[in-house]
């Protein structure tokens, strides 16, 4: 304990730099598990569309929908929700929303803006596409 002190007090930057990333960390995680907006596995996601029509929201480009997406998906790019909203969307307002991206990063922006459009059941699917396909679950082609 006293070497730990030593250090600390000897190099306050770094201390200090260490201190920022545990808070950091913390309030990371309590923002998260306060959120309205879940993280899904795959799995969950087949589960929600299976038995709760629940809707695959795929916000990657037309390109990268057509390439590949999960069956029965509704493709929806950034560009058509700055125009449009979630005008197209409006049906499933009740149901199961998971938001589809590449990775699982830019679809939270997305989630967050549907559910203060009042959608009440949004989710993202974590790990984006990559984690669909990682998982070996069936794509399928436009």
């Amino acid at each position: 304990m006293e070497q730990f002190i030593t250090f600390a007090t000897t190099n306050n930057m770094l201390s200090a730099a260490w201190v920022a990333l545990v808070v950091a960390i913390i309030v990371i995680t309590i923002r998260i598990q306060m959120s309205p907006i879940k993280q899904i596995s795959p799995q969950d996601l087949t589960f929600l569309m299976n038995r709760e029509e629940g809707v695959a929201l795929d916000i990657r480009s037309e390109k990268d929908f057509n390439t590949n997406h999960i069956l029965d998906a509704v493709g929806l790019t950034n560009e058509k929700i700055t125009k449009n909203g979630f005008t197209s969307l409006e049906k499933h307002k009740e149901n199961p929303i998971i938001v589809v991206c590449s990775a699982g990063i830019s679809a939270v922006k997305v989630a967050t803006n549907l559910h203060k459009a009042g959608f009440s059941r949004v989710s993202v699917l974590k790990g984006g596409m990559g984690a669909w396909t990682g998982a070996g679950l069936p794509v399928t082609k436009r």
